[in-house]
């Protein structure tokens, strides 16, 4: 599988060395590109799969121009709303970025994950935690793109669950927002991960 991941921030870096790991070849993308980077349409034009490691503030205006270029695509939304301060970007009860970007990508099958995990945590080495792995919750309505996105976070080491429809981001959002709060706002550092734990019957 090609994948193009946007953005080579820690989320963007540490995702793509995940994904080489795993034998996926990888395009970093970035908006000018550059020796060791592809530009976002160059990127967006050969993958399979796009990864949004961006700022969820950046992407309403990386996005419309590779429009049709990411008709029929899993596009991975790993963004969370957030503010300059790190506090939460109130899009309404009913709304979540994943569905804000959606909207943006008419025909683009939109999949929320990784938005949960700290960069700080996608290292392999730090996968395990007491014999269970980080929890990587997936939400999309495209039922082939969102088991294709399951399998490429099982592929870079962590536990996929199936989080649901894309409406579910609302949730996963949320998550991500506590987990920061938590790690920044009270302190706890950004060594924690989820865990969910299910027993199968």
């Amino acid at each position: 599988m090609k994948i193009a991941v946007f953005g080579a921030g820690s989320v963007g870096a540490r995702l793509a060395a995940l994904f080489t790991e795993a034998g996926q070849e990888v395009l970093i993308c970035t908006r000018h590109g550059g020796a060791d980077a592809h530009t976002f349409v160059a990127g967006a034009s050969a993958a399979d799969v796009i990864v949004l490691a961006l700022p969820y503030t950046a992407l309403a205006g990386v996005l419309p121009p590779l429009l049709p270029i990411l008709v029929g695509k899993p596009v991975v939304d790993c963004s969370n709303p957030l503010n300059a301060d790190w506090s939460p970007m109130l899009l309404g009860q009913e709304n979540s970025a994943a569905e804000e970007l959606a909207r943006l990508l008419p025909g683009a099958a939109v999949i929320k994950a990784f938005n949960t995990i700290f960069a700080d945590v996608m290292p392999r080495a730090r996968h395990d935690r007491g014999g269970q792995l980080i929890t990587a919750f997936i939400a999309g309505d495209v039922a082939a793109a969102k088991q294709e996105v399951m399998r490429l976070a099982g592929l870079a080491g962590f536990a996929p669950v199936d989080a649901g429809p894309l409406r579910m981001a609302r949730y996963l959002e949320a998550m991500a927002h506590l987990n920061i709060q938590i790690a920044m706002g009270r302190g706890g550092g950004t060594s924690a991960a989820f865990l969910y734990h299910q027993v199968k019957a």
